[in-house]
């Protein structure tokens, strides 16, 4: 083998190539690293003390950094359809109970939650006991007639 040549491993056997050749090689294996490696991860540049003077992000997103920054883009910030549902219902129900009512009557309104194990009902929500437990409840509300004592 010459001086000038250099030898290089493609496709599982060396070849001999010249210097030109294995410098521009080299030049599109470090490109071809760069872009898989380099730019998708993020960099930290430290400043001569060991601090960090500063972070260049990487520039591919995955699932598992969205959810680690807790990244919002997808998120809906409205009320969802199993939730606006059932309040409205309530709501609805609410105001029949009331349009029963006579002027001479009374109602009392009384709410309490009740605690559930099943993650599998869409209505139950995470939220507090009386002991500060943080449990799946699902909350309740009920109008009381002052003449038939009777919920509505």
């Amino acid at each position: 083998m010459d001086d000038n040549k250099r030898k290089l491993w493609v496709n599982g056997q060396f070849i001999e190539v010249s210097e030109k050749v294995y410098q521009v090689y080299m030049q599109g294996d470090r490109k071809m690293r760069y872009f898989e490696m380099n730019l998708k991860t993020e960099r930290t540049i430290l400043a001569e003390d060991g601090t960090v003077q500063q972070i260049i992000p990487g520039r591919e997103d995955s699932l598992d950094r969205l959810i680690d920054d807790n990244a919002g883009q997808f998120s809906d910030a409205g009320e969802s359809v199993e939730d606006a549902v059932p309040r409205k219902l309530a709501e609805d129900e609410l105001h029949r109970a009331l349009e029963k009512l006579t002027d001479e009557e009374y109602w009392a309104y009384d709410s309490t939650s009740a605690s559930s194990y099943s993650e599998s009902l869409r209505q139950v929500k995470y939220g507090r006991n009386k002991d500060g437990e943080k449990l799946l409840q699902i909350n309740l509300a009920l109008i009381f007639g002052e003449n038939s004592g009777l919920p509505f």
